[in-house]
């Protein structure tokens, strides 16, 4: 069992900043990451459409025997993720907007979260931010088109540059002191943020807590990898290979999967 991979899987390419941190933090791990590009973006689809895609998901990855499985989709997870942890037996890790760190360290009482529509209207993150942000004020945005030009190859674009100054504008006006990152793609816009944001306004994404919730996890179980061998990691995308491969860098392989 330690042997066989960690499945992870998301939307598109934006759960590859996940991987990235599990990665670093469990080099040794087998991994097999799953890209459904060609139903991107789940954020405006219904719930129902939600945890199908997410069964067609882990179903191919169970099938391909992986050990855990990580839904990369913040999406996915709160739409989702009680679904699948009811109906199949194996462990899910979760991804959720970090909101609970930015309301409980905000110092102007105002905190922005930008994420997607399936993202905000779940009841996951109603409770979630009712418990920890009631205090304070959430400057909610919805990033439509985000996805959809980080998926194109987009990503440094004028048009992305453009949208995203749209979208922080409220949140800068309301003095916002933290930014929560609520959808795995947006890491990737990182370094845009920085250039568009106030320079006291901290970016806040879940990539490294899923990380280290993975290995508590494999920990619990057992799981770990015991194997000195040198860890396969493998690449699927219903989409453009190359997208991925520009995100994650030339020396990995992206395969093609009809799925």
């Amino acid at each position: 069992m330690s042997a066989q991979p960690i499945g992870i899987f998301d939307s598109g390419v934006g759960g590859t900043s996940i991987w990235k941190e599990i990665h670093t933090l469990l080099p040794l791990e087998n991994t097999m990451y799953l890209a459904d590009s060609a139903n991107a973006p789940y954020g405006p689809k219904g719930k129902e459409a939600i945890i199908d895609l997410s069964v067609k998901n882990t179903e191919y990855l169970l099938s391909k025997n992986c050990k855990l499985i990580v839904v990369a989709c913040n999406t996915a997870t709160t739409n989702a993720i009680d679904y699948l942890r009811s109906n199949y037996n194996v462990p899910f890790i979760g991804i959720e907007p970090a909101i609970k760190p930015a309301a409980l360290q905000t110092k102007t009482n105002a905190v922005g979260i930008l994420a997607t529509k399936g993202t905000l209207s779940s009841a996951l993150f109603s409770k979630t931010s009712t418990l920890f942000a009631n205090h304070i004020k959430v400057v909610e945005q919805i990033g439509d088109g985000i996805v959809e030009l980080i998926e194109s190859g987009k990503l440094q674009s004028e048009e992305m540059k453009a949208l995203l100054k749209i979208y922080l504008e409220p949140m800068i006006k309301a003095n916002i002191d933290y930014l929560v990152l609520g959808c795995t793609h947006y890491p990737y816009l990182i370094p845009i943020l920085v250039e568009l944001l106030p320079k006291h306004v901290k970016i806040i994404d879940s990539g490294e807590a899923v990380a280290r919730q993975t290995k508590a996890v494999l920990e619990q179980y057992d799981f770990l990898n015991t194997e000195t061998r040198p860890p396969r990691n493998e690449f699927y995308t219903n989409g453009n290979q190359d997208i991925m491969k520009q995100l994650l860098g030339k020396d990995f392989v992206v395969d093609c999967l009809d799925f």
